[in-house]
């Protein structure tokens, strides 16, 4: 009998899940768009909604899991929560100020579709400047596809190291859009319906 995701290791999660990097394909934008109509139809109203992740980056290789920020107010989490397991998010990781989720990870593997739900309070976002400042910045853009491309195999099935290895890049680089664009830039409220980035 095989064992339930939940009775896992670490370990044999990220062998089962191990991470994979694909080229750029035009229907990551088609997925999160999809999922974004899906997600409105239950939560409550107010709450922003963004495409984020290197799949919201043009043109570069990314691993084929669609990355979705959902800023709300903190009192609404718990609510939000217990929606988005209701509509077959599995809950991944929480703290105080966050909560992440997956949809897509089944006791075969990845399905067709994944996705990665951040939940957040309003303005913790900064995801949302590396996004804009990578789009608007190919060269960048490359050389973070380059880096990643790097790390691909000798971490392969640690998915920890692999996020770890990129973060001296991203906060750098995260840092410069903020301080190009200006800290207000997503402070002001927004209707997800204005993100369409690309």
């Amino acid at each position: 009998m095989r064992k339930l995701l939940s009775e896992m290791t670490l370990e044999e999660l990220w062998e089962l899940f191990p991470i994979q990097l694909t080229e750029h394909k035009e229907y990551w934008r088609d997925w999160y768009q999809e999922e974004q109509e899906l997600l409105f139809s239950f939560l409550p109203k107010n709450v922003r909604i963004y495409h984020i992740g290197s799949t919201a980056i043009k043109g570069i290789w990314a691993k084929p899991i669609v990355d979705i920020l959902v800023e709300a107010d903190i009192k609404k989490h718990k609510t939000i929560k217990n929606l988005l397991i209701q509509n077959c998010y599995g809950c991944m990781a929480q703290n105080k100020n966050r909560i992440d989720f997956n949809k897509g990870y089944t006791q075969d593997g990845f399905a067709e579709r994944v996705f990665h739900l951040h939940l957040r309070e309003f303005s913790d976002n900064d995801e949302l400047y590396f996004r804009d400042y990578l789009n608007e910045n190919f060269a960048i853009a490359k050389a973070y596809e380059q880096l990643k491309l790097s790390l691909w195999k000798p971490f392969e099935n640690d998915r920890d190291g692999y996020t770890e290895r990129k973060s001296e890049f991203v906060l750098k680089h995260t840092q410069k859009a903020i301080e190009q664009y200006g800290k207000e830039k997503y402070q002001e409220v927004k209707t997800a319906w204005q993100d369409k980035p690309g």
